[in-house]
Order: structure tokens, then sequence, then C-alpha cells
């Protein structure tokens, strides 16, 4: 999926042309974000006459296990490789949104995106946890995935510095709810691509 977006870029950045900067702009997104999980978010946005946002995009987060028991230990192989052999819940979220953008100053460089949208969403959590070893060397215990898929509700106001015409930095709240899970957080990345005429 990340070379989808890396290739709408750089076909958005070639076919660019004087008339279509007067009133479009496209860019992407990538950000870091923390809430009651972390993860990272790629986007590709579309914006109309500086007034009106279209995004599409994916954001993957992690967590530690609710359902994990509190004598997990991951052993040696487990902290040699920062605990990324460990298992985790997963909400993964492709998605579309359409916004509004207001300026905050005059020349445009900082504004707001109010944006809200829709996303398919995949929900990973492990289950069926059974002792197997000490956890000296490795895990002292197995587990099973459940996978599931729904649909979220999203809202995403961004806050976006335009520090150039092509490069920008991005702050944004966000609250992904379905009938499953909520998954809150704020996150802060970089724009890059054609931010404004």
């Amino acid at each position: 999926m990340k070379q989808i977006f890396v290739i709408l870029f750089l076909v958005s950045i070639h076919t660019a042309n004087a008339k279509f900067e007067d009133k479009n702009a496209i860019y992407t997104t990538g950000e870091l974000n923390v809430g009651n999980y972390i993860g990272v978010g790629l986007n590709l946005n579309y914006v109309y006459n500086e007034e009106y946002s279209f995004s599409i995009g994916y954001t993957g987060n992690i967590r530690k296990p609710i359902t994990q028991p509190d004598n997990f230990s991951s052993g040696f192989v487990g902290i040699m490789f920062f605990g990324l052999s460990n298992p985790f819940d997963h909400f993964d979220t492709y998605h579309l949104s359409v916004g509004q953008i207001y300026k905050l100053d005059k020349s445009g460089a900082i504004r707001v995106n109010f944006s809200a949208g829709l996303g398919y969403t995949t929900i990973k959590e492990p289950e069926n946890w059974e002792v197997n070893g000490d956890g000296i060397v490795g895990t002292n215990y197995t587990w099973d995935y459940n996978e599931y898929n729904t649909i979220s509700f999203i809202i995403n106001p961004r806050i976006e510095y335009l520090y150039s015409r092509y490069f920008g930095l991005t702050l944004s709240p966000m609250l992904q709810i379905n009938k499953d899970r909520i998954n809150y957080g704020i996150g802060a990345g970089l724009m890059i691509g054609l931010l404004r005429k």
C-alpha cells in the first residue's frame, strides 16, 4: 500500500501545471501518532480552491494486548529484538475523508483542515494464551490471533503549517469509532507535495 502512495505522489508532481496549481493542491502526509494505541499514518490529500479537502489513507496502530497475562515474559529473545517478537493488539484502517479548510492567518500558511470520513478497519488481537516454558530464553506463553473487520467513523481535524509551497508540518487529533473499539490519539508529521498556489 505504501508503494501506491509513493507512485501517486510522484505522478501528481510530474503532471502538475500552472493551471492546475491555481485551484488545486495535492500532497502526501506521513504522521506518527500516540494515544490508546501508537502507530503511523499515510495519506494522499487533495484540496480544491483552498477550501475543500479529500483524503485517502491508511493508519496502522498497535498496543500491548489487553488480554496479556500478568506474568507474560518475552525472555532473552524478546529483549534482543526490543520486544518486536511480542504479541500486540492491532488496529489498522484504510479510510476516505472529506473536509473543509479554514485559514488561521491572512497568507494561508497556517490552516485547519476539519476532516471526517469512513474507514475499513481490521482488528487483530491475541487470545487463547497457554503457558509454554519459563520465559528465560523465549516467551513463556503461546497464543492465537483473533482477526475481524468493521467499519469505523473517523474524525481527524488537522492543523497544517505550510512552511513553503511544497513542505509543511501537521498536528492532528484523531478519533476512530466502531462497534467494537475506539482509537483516539494525536499525530504529528510532515506534508510534502503541492500544498498551495
